[in-house]
């Protein structure tokens, strides 16, 4: 019998079937350690699922864990479809501000329950690390000055200070749980500067450092070596209170790097690429890990940019191994020397150190030759939808006319106006502005309704259709990337010195993703040539990328609105879907860093960088694009002089202390939470109410009702979205009855401990298309029960449930796709919606519907609402849900769709609960009800 440790610490006993328990010296000090050659086939595995068997190792109990799990790992079968399920338990847990604040009302409702049941209230405690970082709360309400920064984090706290008392509070009550404060950075910039270990250390014994996080970009430090994931705050907050993530053992893509980037690719040109790759692959569900002689030439900047967008390709992971310039870029971010020590040696001991030549077994391949790829951009709505940028203006014109006409196509179909008319430049479609009135037609080949707008301050100009109203460096994928950030200064730096500035009606903005990004700009004396292109710090967070763009200059928004303009937004994010960045905005584009200036200087997405000038110098001459580029070794060089290890060690000092703001926030005492019943912000949930010890048995439904019929790629920012309130949405109206005025409204992902809100925020986006209504956007549905009149979701969802109605969601393919945003599950229960049926699902999402006791359904296979002939008037009874009492789980149920006075439609939906934990979960009404039973026990 040897010894493991829990995530506190504290030993526990390990039944060590292989005798893999052992020591691993590391100059004077020595470790324990689980040597993954004690188990047959391990030498062959890829990385990530090295990574998983030392984990069973670790915590093998003979119960949950068994030596024949890791029998299973050792020998896994590439070829073989995933049917094995495995217990991961991760290392620690990260958590952004938007869905952390849940998950801590969550846990401090647990508590309540805890003691509601008979048991121990302290038992509901952080069992593992968790840590997290307030990024997602700071709007750009103030741009483009100075103060911007200042004026900024000022209106947070004015907004967020409800919110930020109660984290203050969740600091002290619970055991291993820290906050990075506001005016930090984002938490995946964070995670991997300063909190990643690479290698934890408890109580002794080393291991790899493994996480899971509640935002799906968790995924960027898969770039480190460490495996992790985004999953629902629910599934967080159950690894948190000790639950293991009960998951199969998954097939792994091999994907191979070959070959250098050429000058003038950036990582995210690279990046993009990649996610078209993959999503044309598939691999949802998949781990995605990366391998050769590419990967040694990748800096580990741009290793985390990639894996940031996993959730863009729809991979769970896409992680790299731990090689040399993991061990240079620890040494740069300040972790000690015996950290970084202990890292190199563990690393060659497990066999997880990269070797440029290994093959590992991988399920799939693909390969890639970085000297291929060429600068991209991505839009107008998704990130897999990549476009060479010499193709952009081609591509913007084909898919402009969808977007006048409100009839956008997933992919954008093609216009019938020519794309082939050169635009000279001046106002955005290339008139000279200023002199005409507004008018409708066909501006050099594309459609055009250019409209007066003169600013406070006296500026006048044109704007029309596919101008960029938007361009904005922000978002943890591109702002933690030195080369990208650099290049962008460099890029403005010659702007400026040509004479060059961003159109008056680009609203600029500059989001670094940590303070050490303003360091090194101040070291490379970069600041001033941004700020003279209005790109000034407005905060340190995630800004436009999660929707925080805030508003438009009143007069640009008004003439948007009422002359119903299709205008863009362009940013360094890696989430672009509709009705996200900004309400007056339909269009949205991903680009590096240092295209998001380009653009701001051309001010339209109608234009070609190759041919078209991005204005003229003081001598008159023309400017192109190509002229501003900066070659790659002045970015070395820059890079070079002004990043050190020193900017790393100032800035994270003491990340926990945050400002006199944060430190003079009152914080609330005692264990449990004193509920405010007239907040707004934080109110405990009903998930608890009346739960027994012994749950019910799940049931058949019968009698339901369709809420909603959905086509493909309907996001979690569809279903839950997380910018602004609308005045006259069923959210708006609630805080209004509250007393609360239309500028406090902020926004629902700030309001996300407060499920009053978020109930009525329930497919409220702006552009959901509801296919029970014909040309209607918005959160609205047919009542069946009123003679099928149009209501809002929330009011006919509150009519069903008054009378009883089961509800059920109709969606296509890629259904849940996006953030791993557990409101989307919670509010979807909370609406009565007992199933949903869709073509396909985003992982996280069919987990987090699961984990809420909403059940997940696929239509069989090539089948979906239209070819079955469901227009969503039917009503739907599903049998068979109730085998699952007797400890199965069915492969599929039956449903059957009554048409009104017409033929039933019957078929076998699939069911996708995908493991017998997951089966758990749902007989017990969701996972933190099984939690909160087997605690109490």
């Amino acid at each position: 019998m040897s010894r493991a440790t829990t995530q506190k610490g504290a030993p526990v006993a390990s039944t060590n079937s292989f005798d893999a328990h052992g020591t691993l010296e590391v100059g004077e000090r020595s470790y324990e350690i689980y040597r993954l050659r004690s188990v047959e086939g391990s030498e062959s595995l890829p990385y990530s699922l090295k990574v998983l068997l030392e984990n069973l190792l670790r915590t093998e109990d003979g119960a949950n864990i068994t030596a024949d799990h890791i029998r299973a790992l050792g020998g896994w079968d590439q070829d073989a479809q995933p049917d094995t399920e495995i217990q991961f338990t991760p290392a620690r847990v990260i958590m952004q501000d938007f869905t952390g604040v849940p998950c801590v009302v969550d846990l401090a409702t647990m508590r309540e329950a805890m003691k509601d049941l008979g048991g121990d209230a302290s038992k509901i405690n952080p069992l593992a690390p968790a840590e997290l970082v307030i990024d997602h709360s700071v709007q750009i309400d103030v741009f483009g000055r100075a103060d911007a920064f200042e004026r900024n984090v000022e209106i947070e706290y004015q907004r967020n200070g409800e919110r930020y008392k109660f984290l203050r509070w969740g600091q002290t009550a619970f055991d291993d749980f820290k906050v990075v404060p506001p005016g930090t950075g984002i938490v995946h910039q964070v995670n991997i500067e300063h909190l990643a270990r690479t290698v934890m250390v408890r109580d002794g014994v080393a291991y790899p450092d493994t996480c899971v996080g509640t935002d799906s970009h968790t995924t960027m430090v898969n770039g480190l070596g460490v495996l992790g994931w985004g999953v629902g705050g629910i599934e967080a907050e159950a690894a948190m209170l000790g639950q293991p993530v009960s998951m199969l053992i998954p097939r792994v893509v091999g994907f191979k790097l070959t070959g250098e980037m050429n000058p003038g690719v950036t990582a995210t040109d690279v990046v993009l690429t990649i996610t078209d790759m993959l999503r044309k692959h598939g691999v949802v569900g998949k781990f995605v890990e990366f391998y050769g002689a590419g990967v040694s030439a990748l800096p580990l900047a741009n290793r985390a940019t990639i894996g940031n967008m996993s959730p863009e390709f729809g991979s769970t992971c896409a992680i790299f191994p731990i090689d040399d310039v993991t061990l240079e870029y620890l040494r740069l971010t300040g972790r000690a020397d015996e950290d970084v020590a202990l890292v190199e040696a563990y690393a060659k001991e497990q066999g997880l150190w990269l070797d440029p030549a290994a093959e590992p077994r991988f399920s799939e391949k693909l390969e890639l030759d970085l000297t291929t790829v060429v600068p991209s951009i991505a839009g107008p709505k998704r990130p897999q939808d990549r476009i060479e940028l010499t193709q952009a203006k081609t591509a913007f014109r084909e898919v402009l006319p969808t977007y006048v006409a409100h009839e956008e196509g997933s992919d954008g179909e093609a216009s019938s106006f020519p794309a082939s008319d050169p635009t000279p430049q001046g106002s955005p479609d290339g008139q000279n502005g200023g002199e005409a009135p507004a008018h409708e037609g066909s501006a050099s080949g594309r459609p055009s309704r250019r409209v007066p707008v003169t600013l406070s301050d006296g500026t006048s100009f044109e704007i029309d259709h596919g101008i960029v109203s938007i361009a904005s460096i922000t978002s943890c994928t591109n702002t933690s990337n030195p080369s990208v950030m650099i290049a962008a200064a460099l890029l403005a730096k010659n702007a400026v010195d040509r004479g060059l500035a961003a159109k008056p009606w680009v609203k600029t903005s500059m989001a670094p993703g940590s303070k050490v990004v303003t360091g090194y700009y101040e070291a490379a004396g970069l600041w001033p040539y941004l700020e003279k292109l209005g790109f000034h710090l407005v905060g340190y967070g995630c800004a436009t990328c999660i929707g925080n763009s805030g508003p438009l200059h009143e007069e640009i928004s008004a003439a948007i609105q009422e002359n119903d303009l299709a205008v863009t937004a362009v940013l360094s994010g890696n989430r672009n879907f509709e009705g996200r960045i900004n309400p007056d905005v339909k269009m949205n584009y991903l680009a590096s860093p240092p295209l998001v200036i380009a653009y701001a200087l051309a001010g339209t997405m109608d234009f070609d960088f190759e041919s078209d000038a991005l204005g003229q110098d003081t001598d008159g001459n023309d400017v192109f694009l190509r002229d501003l580029w900066p070659a790659p070794a002045d970015v070395e060089e820059t890079i070079r002089g002004a990043i050190t290890r020193d900017l790393f060690e100032k800035d994270y000092a003491d990340v926990f202390a945050g400002d006199e703001r944060w430190q003079s926030l009152p914080t609330p005492e005692g264990d449990t939470f004193a509920w405010d019943a007239e907040s707004t912000y934080v109110r405990k949930p009903p998930y608890f109410e009346g739960m027994q010890m012994e749950p019910s048995p799940v049931t058949d439904i019968s009698g339901a009702r369709v809420l909603a019929k959905l086509g493909d790629s309907v996001t979690t920012d569809h279903i839950s979205p997380a910018g602004s309130i609308k005045g006259d949405s069923p959210a708006g109206r609630y805080l209004a009855e509250h007393g609360i005025e239309r500028k406090d409204f902020n926004s629902y992902g700030s309001r996300r401990g407060n499920h009053e809100v978020m109930i009525r925020g329930t497919f409220a986006n702006i552009r959901l298309r509801n296919q029970l209504l014909d040309g209607v956007e918005g959160g609205f549905t047919r009542n069946f029960l009123a003679g099928g009149e149009q209501t809002s979701i929330y009011d006919a969802s509150a009519a069903y449930q008054e009378a009883g109605v089961p509800l059920v969601v109709l969606a296509g393919k890629e259904y849940g796709s996006g953030s791993s945003r557990d409101w989307a599950a919670k509010g979807t229960a909370l609406l009565g919606v007992k199933a949903v049926v869709a073509e396909s699902y985003e992982r996280i999402h069919r987990s987090n519907l699961i984990g809420m006791g909403v059940l997940p359904l696929q239509y069989p296979e090539g089948q979906n609402a239209e070819s079955l002939g469901l227009d969503g008037t039917e009503t739907f009874s599903i049998t068979g849900i109730e085998a699952l009492n007797d400890g199965t789980t069915p492969k599929s149920v039956k449903v059957v769709a009554s048409k009104d006075g017409g033929a039933d439609v019957e078929f076998d939906a699939v069911v996708r609960i995908d493991t017998p934990g997951e089966a758990d979960y749902y007989r017990n009404g969701g996972i933190l009800q099984y939690v909160l039973r087997s605690l109490v026990r």
